[in-house]
């Protein structure tokens, strides 16, 4: 729901500006990024993955679990960076990066809503290293409400909350919106379908804890469930336009791009007939 949310680009917009304290004029935004570039080494999926007009690129995780978060954002940083820099570009055109987490716990145990990282030289704390990336990490229990805006802190408020469509007393700005949006993914049943409520994604995080000891094995069953659904999806809704070609359905359920698939839902939810999505998918 919250990747729902987010991948609406004014609402990740506002949210970054707010954290950041930064204009910024426009982003784009891609969910459940999958970035593997190599079977032998281990994928990602990124729930919000934004980049705006200075190709300034943020990553943005609900994170359930406090497992290995230091090293979580290391990973995604470096997976961000390959994304990034394709081969024969130069190391100075890598932009700046965050990978922001934004937790239903204290991640660090200190009572703070913003916990902000970066590279410095230990000896001279004030010289930064200079490699433009920054791991934020927000908790929805901090006590130090005067450390951050009173708008950040409606936020993580109404995250916290189990049932934040229902929030009726909000009075900011951002969270009756952020309200809105969430009242109009859920009146939209074909969407919602494609999205996890924040008890399912708690209900993850504690499964996910349990395997941790499996994470091969379950990083490759994420991906391919997040393929499966996509497929069964797009299937169901090219029923609705007529009979479907053996050699289009062939297509479709060996299809293992995730972001190939999501173009596809894109195009049949704009067509009205078989012929007119097999043309349009033809350069996919």
């Amino acid at each position: 729901m919250f990747a729902a949310v987010m991948m609406q680009e004014d609402n990740c917009k506002r949210f970054l500006e707010m954290l950041l304290d930064i204009e910024i004029l426009e982003v784009k935004v891609s969910y459940e990024k999958c970035m593997i570039y190599n079977p032998e080494y281990k994928g990602v999926r990124l729930d919000v993955y934004a980049a705006d007009e200075k190709n300034t690129r943020y990553d943005i995780e609900m994170q359930i679990a406090a497992q290995h978060l230091g090293k979580r954002a290391r990973y995604y940083h470096s997976q961000m960076d390959m994304d990034i820099l394709e081969c024969g570009h130069e190391y100075k055109e890598l932009p700046e990066t965050y990978v922001i987490f934004i937790c239903d716990f204290d991640p660090f145990g200190l009572g703070k809503y913003c916990y902000t990282f970066e590279n410095r030289c230990l000896q001279e704390f004030t010289l930064p290293m200079g490699d433009f990336s920054r791991s934020i990490f927000l908790s929805t229990k901090g006590k130090d409400a005067d450390s951050i805006p009173k708008e950040l802190k409606s936020f993580l408020d109404f995250i916290r909350q189990d049932t934040p469509e229902n929030n009726t007393k909000a009075d900011d700005a951002y969270v009756k919106v952020l309200q809105k949006a969430i009242r109009r993914v859920k009146d939209n049943r074909e969407l919602e379908r494609s999205f996890m409520t924040l008890d399912e994604y708690r209900q993850w995080g504690r499964e996910e804890g349990r395997a941790e000891g499996r994470e091969e094995g379950r990083e490759e069953g994420i991906v391919e469930g997040m393929l499966r659904a996509r497929r069964e999806d797009l299937m169901e809704l090219m029923q609705e336009l007529g009979d479907i070609p053996e050699a289009l359905k062939d297509r479709i359920m060996s299809e293992a791009d995730i972001d190939v698939l999501k173009s596809m839902l894109k195009v049949v939810r704009t067509v009205t007939s078989i012929e007119e999505f097999n043309k349009q998918i033809t350069n996919l």
